[in-house]
């Protein structure tokens, strides 16, 4: 377990870095690419400060950080906006095959993931977007000694630029999970139109592709929600540096913008709806270092933990956006200005992974509510 200060001092390395490599600039240039990330910044991020791998444990390639760790990646990543296929590679796919329960698997692919040779994502919901396991109703059917997959998976993170597709199905023995090159034939890839283009969205449709079971038949969805769990975590702190970021740019507008020879930050409206910001980023925070701090101790508690903080975490970033565009006036509609790039994450963040109101169910149902 690293210190504070060990953590602060890697906030400030992964806060350099995306100062220079993921500047608004940059930003606006990636989500007219058509991969939509830096290939550059990520053969550095895993080169020069082994990111990808932080929470790898040593014997598969990474460097066996604990998760508060990697929530510090998360948060200064969301504070910058990266577009990268970071999120999809290391708070889903890498979870889910550390809590797969296939030793074989982790063998065979955290290592190159870890090194930043392979991208890997999560395909789980279907046409209704659900994260959860009623989500899923795409079935795998037995072929000789493997599997095929045929059907469609909806809203998946970076699947245009995966090289490795991890599909929850079903067997007759209930819900699993599969291994699936997106390259095969019969695996189709098409990015769907979305608010947030920062961070692509995929449908994928298979027909008839081979796959390969990953665990047991049957037995999937008990690690896959600990997984998805720990990516909430992961998405929360990505919130709250997203948040952080938007409410610091508005406090700047108001020290400069001038209405009847005043600037707008010394009206007492103004200040009031920035101090609601900053009390509710404050307790966003408060929430996601809680969640984090019981993903890495293996708290008992940490599946409700996680879905506090994304509930208040979702929230809080949509409010500070949202008022970042108020306070700023006509230029915040812009699509010139950045306020809108940062609105449009927080409004996509708040349905990855489940909505509030998901989040909040689950939470009701853990306190017998």
């Amino acid at each position: 377990m690293s210190s504070n200060d060990d953590r602060d001092d890697l906030r400030r390395v992964v806060r350099t870095l995306l100062e220079r490599r993921s500047t608004e600039a940059d930003v606006r240039r990636l989500i007219e690419d058509a991969t939509g990330y830096d290939r550059d910044l990520w053969a550095v991020m895993a080169d020069q400060l082994g990111l990808q791998g932080m929470a790898v444990p040593e014997a598969h390639g990474g460097s066996g950080f604990g998760y508060e760790e990697l929530c510090v990646v998360f948060e200064e990543m969301g504070r910058a906006l990266l577009p990268s296929p970071f999120f999809a590679t290391v708070a889903l796919a890498t979870n889910v095959l550390q809590h797969s329960g296939d030793e074989d698997a982790c063998k065979r692919w955290l290592p190159a993931i870890a090194g930043g040779e392979l991208i890997a994502t999560l395909a789980l919901g279907e046409e209704d977007g659900g994260w959860d396991d009623t989500a899923v109703r795409m079935r795998a059917e037995p072929d000789g000694a493997g599997w095929t997959l045929t059907g469609a998976k909806r809203f998946v993170p970076a699947a245009h630029v995966a090289d490795l597709l991890l599909v929850a199905a079903h067997t007759a023995d209930g819900l699993s999970l599969f291994a699936v090159e997106p390259r095969d034939p019969g695996c189709t890839v098409e990015v769907e139109l979305t608010l947030d283009l920062t961070r692509p969205l995929s449908r994928v449709v298979l027909d008839r592709v081979p796959a390969l079971l990953v665990g047991s038949s049957g037995q999937a969805w008990d690690g896959l929600r600990r997984a998805l769990r720990l990516a909430a975590v992961a998405l929360a702190a990505e919130q709250v540096g997203g948040a952080q970021r938007v409410l610091e740019m508005t406090v700047e507008y108001a020290k400069v913008r001038h209405q009847f020879g005043r600037p707008i930050g010394s009206f007492q409206a103004v200040k009031h709806k920035l101090a609601d910001v900053l009390v509710a980023l404050e307790s966003a925070r408060s929430a996601a270092q809680d969640a984090a701090r019981a993903a890495a101790q293996g708290d008992p508690e940490f599946e409700l933990a996680a879905s506090v903080a994304k509930a208040v975490c979702s929230d809080t970033f949509t409010r500070a956006a949202a008022t970042a565009i108020q306070l700023h006036g006509g230029i915040g509609f812009t699509w010139e200005h950045p306020a809108q790039l940062y609105y449009k994450r927080a409004r996509s963040s708040e349905f990855l992974l489940g909505t509030p109101g998901h989040h909040r169910d689950l939470v009701g149902r853990a306190i017998g509510v």
